[in-house]
């Protein structure tokens, strides 16, 4: 039988659930990984099965395309066996040394649940020092640790509870961090000096505007430390001389609300320039010089208008050219600007249902850059690309045993929206497959951030369409894939295009005959498992499954709480419900407060209790909700991760794959046509 969940008086009767700290909180989620388990050995053929076929894709032994850094060449490799990598270079004439093994960290007292996680890793200007952070249990706050690179150990110096983000000193003997608050809310930047009791560390900047987060890096040319700061629509930039670091920080260009640019440094006379990609004056951005000792927007050139149909991403500044970044037509370009003649070229994957992005490129006096493209059925390939040519070569193609991307097909379709917007679809499937409307479906989503969801090859997807699926994923509004505009008709009091979006993708791929309209199955993780909730709800009828991973489905409850986790930095994407008109509109589609009647689709629910994006308590109280109401046919399983596992799931290479294999049994397993939702069952 199904675990039920303990209810307690009041309007909302699990709101229990938000101390994850409760014995009894702790009982029920036991109770639900051994139901879920239980589920699991019923299908432990298939899903043992499928774990077998992706670990054969997977190379026991790989090595990754090496970049250039100060003079050595950088790369990392897998050891046959071995779940985590090692981060290795190669000097001038030198053989390849191992800077760090990830694996090896498995040994340290703290990572007793077999997971360890990098935050941070970062070689210091000379070569000699490895500034790295540790996370074993998966909430994503880490032990910074430097390393001395010539005697192979780590330094006494060690600060806990760092976050993202890292900058050294021009000299090596300094570097700056981030910590978060109670919050999770990256709000101060702090500096360290090698060899120095971390208690002596200096605040080098606190951002007390709690919709504000920050973040510190170094520029390419290696001159300056960037702290961004940025809540949904504005950014701010201090810099600080990588030279000078106990400089107090300068403003780059004050924030302006509904205003953002994103830096980077090109060295020259006078300090050279910053390059800035910025919405001022254009919706999808354009690029702007501004001098290093500038005096504002009044002296800001225009190297690159805006477009409507381009969005302009970023700028990476390299000795003699710039190279943006921008999405076109549903797709990644990269334009290439000479910065001494102000020739243009663009680099293109070929086909809207590639991606193209660019790889590690860490050399400020590069004349080429590495690029990286794939699809949804093409496993990946690196490309050096001269940057005064715009000649190609080949310098890696990802090697996946027993897989010939010949037998299977990619391509883009579109699907019409409620309101007439042309939603673009991305699917694959077997070669020869015909749209004969007999074929089970996966269709994937996320559609939040102004994240794009580009065509990425996964070793999981073989087996499905191996299977006879198609699979298939919506670019839907909310997502960026479409521009600024994309993005901005999907979020706040627009929300709602988001889940349309989806629902009238799923039609098209049943109108169309590419799917069996009975037998079509959803996923989605984070804001993606928000999506899978809304639809789930909205349409229960359009889905055999949906597979929610961490989902964060209980939107009223948790933009109401300020002390929850990235709650009042996310009021600018989800609106803020101390409003009345936005909290109407959040619970008009938020799952925990639309719980549908009658026949539902069977669901696959994840979480994991270190989460600190999605709380456990979100998806356990939507999944103790729905088992306290009648879900007639269906099978409702919840895999809570209740020891060490991060927000997008499990660390290591095989353990990635046998999560991967779970999810696919139960994928396939809904599918099969035995498993049609009827009444009589409840589970």
């Amino acid at each position: 039988m199904p675990p039920a969940a303990p209810q307690q008086p009041g309007p909302d009767p699990f709101a229990w659930m938000r101390d994850k700290d409760r014995p009894d909180l702790r009982e029920y989620l036991a109770a639900e990984r051994a139901y879920y388990d239980e589920h699991l050995a019923r299908v432990r053929g298939s899903w043992a099965e499928l774990r077998d076929e992706l670990i054969a894709r997977v190379p026991p032994e790989d090595e990754s395309v090496h970049w250039a850094r100060g003079g050595r060449r950088y790369f990392t490799r897998t050891r046959p066996g071995q779940n985590y990598p090692q981060f290795c270079r190669i000097r001038p004439g030198g053989e390849p040394e191992i800077l760090l093994d990830q694996e090896a960290l498995l040994a340290d007292p703290a990572a007793t649940g077999g997971y360890v996680e990098l935050g941070v890793r970062e070689v210091s200007p000379d070569g000699r020092l490895l500034a790295y952070s540790v996370d074993f249990d998966g909430d994503e706050l880490y032990q910074l640790r430097i390393r001395d690179l010539d005697r192979g150990v780590d330094l006494p110096d060690r600060i806990d509870a760092t976050y993202y983000g890292l900058a050294w000193s021009a000299d090596s003997r300094t570097l700056c961090y981030t910590l978060t608050d109670a919050a999770y809310r990256p709000h101060e930047v702090w500096r360290h000096q090698v060899g120095t009791d971390p208690a002596q560390d200096v605040l080098v900047y606190r951002e007390d505007d709690e919709r504000y987060e920050l973040f510190v890096g170094a520029t390419r040319s290696g001159e300056w430390i960037l702290i961004e700061i940025e809540c949904r629509d504005t950014t701010e930039t201090l810099i600080i001389p990588s030279a000078d670091p106990a400089r107090p920080p300068a403003v780059l260009a004050p924030r302006r609300p509904g205003i953002e640019y994103r830096a980077d440094h090109a060295t020259g006379p006078g300090g050279g320039d910053f390059y800035l990609v910025t919405n001022d004056e254009a919706t999808e951005f354009r690029l702007v010089a501004v001098p290093a000792a500038g005096d504002g927007p009044d002296g800001w050139q225009e190297v690159l208008p805006g477009a409507p149909d381009t969005r302009l991403v970023s700028c990476d500044v390299f000795a003699g050219h710039l190279v943006v970044t921008q999405r076109s037509g549903t797709a990644t370009q990269l334009r290439v600007i000479d910065r001494a003649t102000g020739e243009q070229r663009l680099i293109e994957a070929g086909a809207p249902h590639r991606a193209l992005a660019l790889a590690a490129n860490e050399e400020y006096a590069a004349v080429y850059v590495t690029v990286r493209t794939e699809s949804l059925t093409d496993p990946p390939s690196w490309h050096d690309v001269d940057l005064a040519t715009g000649r190609w070569q080949l310098r890696k193609q990802q090697e996946v045993p027993g897989y010939d991307p010949a037998g299977y097909v990619s391509q883009r379709l579109t699907a019409t929206a409620s309101d007439g917007t042309a939603i673009p679809v991305t699917i694959a499937y077997r070669a020869g497959t015909q749209p004969d409307g007999t074929a089970p479906c996966l269709l994937y989503g996320y559609g939040a951030y102004e994240s794009c969801e580009w065509p990425e090859f996964s070793v999981a997807v073989p087996s499905l369409l191996d299977r006879g699926f198609v699979y298939a994923v919506a670019h839907i509004r909310g997502g960026g894939e479409g521009g600024r505009r994309w993005w901005l008709d999907g979020r706040l009091d627009r929300k709602r295009n988001t889940f349309t979006d989806f629902i009238a993708v799923a039609g098209m791929l049943a109108g169309s005959g590419w799917a069996d309209g009975d037998r079509i199955i959803s996923r989605g993780l984070s804001a993606g498992g928000l999506l899978q909730g809304a639809v789930f709800s909205m349409a229960p009828q359009r889905w055999r499954a949906v597979v929610a991973e961490v989902p964060f489905v209980d939107c009223v409850t948790s933009m109401l709480d300020p002390t929850i986790p990235l709650t009042i930095n996310e009021w600018d994407e989800w609106g803020d419900p101390r409003d009345p008109q936005a909290r109407a509109y959040l619970a008009s589609y938020s799952p925990y407060d639309n719980v549908p009647a009658g026949p539902r689709p069977h669901l696959l629910v994840t979480g994991s209790l270190h989460d600190p994006r999605v709380l456990i308590h979100e998806p356990a109280k939507w999944v103790a909700k729905l088992r306290a109401t009648d879900g007639a046919g269906s099978r409702l399983l919840f895999r809570p991760e209740l020891g060490a596992g991060a927000h997008v799931g499990p660390a290591g290479r095989y353990d990635k794959l046998g999560y991967e294999a779970e999810v696919l049994a139960f994928i396939v397993d809904a599918a099969s046509p035995a498993e049609v939702v009827s009444p009589g069952h409840s589970g």
